[in-house]
């Protein structure tokens, strides 16, 4: 009997949590409270249904990600390098533990309302590398970042360019444009205690799938 899961559901995916939120005074933006859960649970709960395995990109002590069953993935590049470090240790990660042809799916862990069809859609772009964009606004955190590309990424690194726009270039990626959720951004992200209170009040007034 053939599998009736969709073939997107293995891709890997990585949720970056590896900033400080200084405009949220210095928290663990993973374990900021959203709707009486921490933020962290809001992106596993939107792409658990879609990848696997889920990866944490975060630095630190491991310990305070016990109870969310994902693995924590510390940058390998020494210093405070930025996103694209934990991707980078991801890859990195994937080579040793789930070796495949399979891309790297990034996101922020602040952002809760990833699309149900984040992965298909990315994937049908039919791109080796992609990001996600709404209107003229990219979203580099939300990209399809190909095995192949590792050495190109390291090498980046290394040269100390950190942007993730630059690297998604290096790779020649393809932008995916997104439609709006009526008056809301999919790919909305929360850096303020105003951007906490917006979340809040929008997955109050229309909850969680």
């Amino acid at each position: 009997m053939k599998s009736t899961e969709p073939p997107t559901a293995r891709i890997p995916a990585v949720i970056l949590a590896g900033g400080v939120a200084r405009r949220l005074g210095g928290q663990d933006k993973a374990g900021l409270s959203l709707a009486g859960r921490p933020l962290l649970s809001h992106g596993i709960e939107r792409l658990s249904p879609q990848a696997a395995p889920l990866l944490l990109s975060a630095n630190g002590d491991a310990a305070r990600f016990q109870g969310f069953g994902v693995p924590v993935i510390g940058d390998t590049i020494p210093g405070f390098q930025g996103p694209l470090a934990g991707i980078v240790a991801a890859l990195e990660w994937l080579e040793q533990h789930h070796p495949g042809p399979l891309p790297l799916l990034s996101v922020s862990v602040d952002t809760p309302f990833l699309p149900t069809d984040l992965v298909a859609r990315l994937v049908a772009a039919g791109h080796p590398a992609a990001y996600a964009q709404t209107g003229e606004t990219p979203h580099p955190t939300i990209a399809l970042w190909p095995r192949s590309g590792l050495a190109t990424l390291r090498g980046l690194l290394h040269a100390g360019e950190r942007r993730l726009r630059t690297a998604l270039h290096r790779l020649g990626a393809a932008a995916v444009m997104w439609p709006l959720d009526g008056p809301h951004d999919p790919f909305f992200n929360i850096n303020t205690a105003d951007d906490l209170a917006v979340a809040e009040a929008r997955l109050l007034a229309r909850p969680s799938p």
